[in-house]
Order: C-alpha cells, then sequence, then structure tokens
C-alpha cells in the first residue's frame, strides 16, 4: 500500500539517484581529483607567463564558486555569520538537502567554509565562513554589484543573439 505521503512524489526529483546529473554534481571526491594534475595546453600570455590550461588556479576557483550555489551561499553567511544547516536551506529556499549538504563540503574542502559539530541531543551543526572565505566575500559582492547593473544589457544581447542566430 502507498502512503500518503509519496502518492503524488516525482521519481525525478531533485535530489534523488533519477535525477540527471546525481552522481557527478554530489560526488566530492571526483571533483577534487578531477582538478589536479591534468596536463593542459601551455599558452604564452606574454612578458614571460604562462597559463597550464588545466591547472589555471583561476579557472579552478571559478569552477568552484560558480555552481549554482556556491556563491549564494558565500554571501547567506557573509550577512549572517553563524547558521545552522537548516538556516542556511530556508535562507536559500528552493535547494535540496542533499544538494546543499553536497556544496557546504566543497566549500569546506576548499577551506571556504568551516563546520562546527556540538556533541549534543540533538546534534547541532553551525556553519560559518572562514578567514579565506571571508576574503572572497568583496569580490563577490562586486561581481554582484556588476551583475546588477549590467543583467538587463546581457539579457538583450542574448535575445539579440538568438534572434540572429540559426537552430543548430
Amino acid at each position: 500500500m502507498e502512503s500518503k505521503g509519496n502518492r503524488n512524489k516525482n521519481p525525478f526529483q531533485e535530489g534523488t539517484p533519477w535525477e540527471p546529473g546525481y552522481f557527478k554534481e554530489t560526488n566530492v571526491v571526483n571533483q577534487f581529483t578531477s582538478m589536479q594534475n591534468k596536463s593542459g595546453k601551455i599558452i604564452d600570455i606574454g612578458e614571460g607567463r604562462t597559463i597550464d590550461t588545466a591547472n589555471c588556479p583561476v579557472r579552478q576557483v571559478l569552477d568552484r564558486i560558480g555552481d549554482k550555489w556556491s556563491t549564494l551561499i558565500i554571501l547567506i553567511l557573509g550577512d549572517s555569520g553563524v547558521m545552522r544547516f537548516n538556516g542556511i536551506g530556508a535562507a536559500i529556499g528552493d535547494i535540496s538537502q542533499k544538494m546543499l549538504t553536497a556544496t557546504l563540503r566543497n566549500l569546506e574542502a576548499d577551506g571556504l567554509v568551516s563546520r562546527k559539530m556540538y556533541q549534543e541531543i540533538p546534534p547541532r551543526v553551525e556553519y560559518e565562513l572562514t578567514e579565506l572565505g571571508r576574503s572572497l566575500l568583496p569580490l563577490i559582492r562586486q561581481l554582484e554589484i556588476w551583475a546588477d547593473a549590467n543583467f538587463e544589457t546581457i539579457k538583450r544581447n542574448r535575445k539579440r543573439y538568438t534572434a540572429k542566430t540559426p537552430v543548430r
């Protein structure tokens, strides 16, 4: 017999193993391993400087903070200070617990967020930005200001591009 709570449950719901990309997005170990020591193309950018495209620090940092949730979590923790898991989830609103867990683990792995667990009943876990995370905050806020100021122009450009580009 089916329970009332599962009657209308979509088997392809976010945070379930059937969601497209579920395993790819939540496997912290694979993400970390994929960022290490892959040889790429070496590009000469002038003045005696080169960039290894596979190991470029800027690219790797943007890969982490450029996902759907990391920047938002950094901004929320920057504004609120110490927060519990459910508080972060409530502040965001539309993030699954599984994705919130994976994103917090990624940010913790990079040293941008710290996690403190208290041996209490019920267990209490708090998250906050580390010094490294706080040093990133002004840059993200500056990007937020730039995006707010330029987003309407970007949307118009996208619309214009889509109108003139044939379907591929």
